[in-house]
């Protein structure tokens, strides 16, 4: 039953998060991406407020030791990010954005090595870090003629997205608090939302009086707000404190797939070659780059099968 749960969540979060791009494609035909992010997160954030605040759970950061991955995982993994990546989708598919950002799952524990003094990349990640941004070229497809094409900029920002998010992941994974993982959602949506109106505000070709607010953009708006925001992360939380990093990180390859889904059953779009080749590509970099800890995974995997086994013999 508990295997039966985790899968049915983990496939529950792909839908969820597949189908956001959808959403967002729609929602930026009216409402600049910048702006949009930031009402997305303002509402995500005052649900998970309200949440923390109805379970009794402890909201306010105590010491300064409690803000640095409130502040940065804010500014970088939610405000930078989603910036980044909704200005992206603005000029390629959803369905797109969704395979290049497979390239997390590689590019976080590169940054971690490159701002810390850990070990070098052995060969094979560094051959399953080549095959990644290989994919990155073949999906981009850049026109040596024109290099600033739509297609081409689309990719770089979310590409920026991608590291951005990252780096967010690379500054908060050894931060220490005792505040629920609600409330530093909470915390980081809300700093992530500031980030995102400012950056509205800042950029000389967005402003949110362009916003019109039809009934699309509201209802998709809302259902990234609610469902993919508050509810994705939730369901995101719970399965990371199950299965651990490793089978997590597998939902960047699981999401794509439900977004091509979502954009061929409402939009009759049907993804080119070069996606589905730099899709497989970024797919076999993930896993020469991971096969050590995937390795160790899969036996922990059998070891338990093997112990329940006995248990119930």
């Amino acid at each position: 039953m508990s295997r039966a749960r985790t899968f049915v969540v983990f496939l529950t979060i792909s839908a969820v998060w597949g189908s956001a791009f959808l959403a967002t494609d729609i929602a930026l035909e009216t409402v600049p991406p910048a702006f949009l992010a930031a009402i997305r997160f303002d509402v995500a954030a005052v649900l998970l407020f309200a949440l923390t605040i109805a379970r009794g759970d402890r909201f306010l950061p105590e010491a300064r030791s409690e803000w640095r991955p409130i502040l940065t995982g804010g500014v970088l993994s939610i405000g930078a990010h989603h910036a980044l990546l909704f200005s992206g989708q603005v000029y390629i598919p959803g369905s797109v954005a969704s395979v290049l950002l497979g390239i997390i799952p590689l590019a976080t524990p590169t940054l971690t090595r490159l701002t810390s003094s850990r070990k070098r990349l052995t060969p094979i990640q560094l051959a399953g870090l080549t095959l990644g941004f290989l994919g990155l070229v073949v999906i981009a497809n850049p026109d040596p003629e024109n290099l600033l094409s739509s297609n081409l900029l689309g990719v770089v920002l979310v590409l920026g997205s991608a590291l951005a998010f990252g780096l967010g992941a690379v500054f908060t994974h050894d931060s220490e608090t005792s505040m629920s993982l609600l409330a530093v959602q909470a915390w980081m949506m809300l700093i992530g939302a500031v980030t995102l109106h400012l950056t509205s505000i800042a950029l000389p070709w967005e402003s949110a009086a362009d916003a019109v607010w039809v009934p699309a953009a509201l209802v998709s708006t809302a259902y990234l707000a609610v469902v993919a925001g508050a509810g994705g992360f939730l369901l995101y939380f719970w399965l990371l404190d199950r299965v651990g990093p490793i089978e997590v990180g597998l939902l960047e390859y699981v999401i794509p797939l439900f977004a091509a889904l979502a954009e061929l059953v409402v939009l009759g779009r049907v993804p080119t070659l070069s996606t589905v080749a730099g899709f497989t590509l970024i797919f076999i970099g993930f896993l020469l780059y991971k096969r050590d800890a995937i390795r160790g995974e899969l036996r922990r995997v059998v070891d338990r099968s093997r112990t329940q086994n006995s248990v119930d013999d």
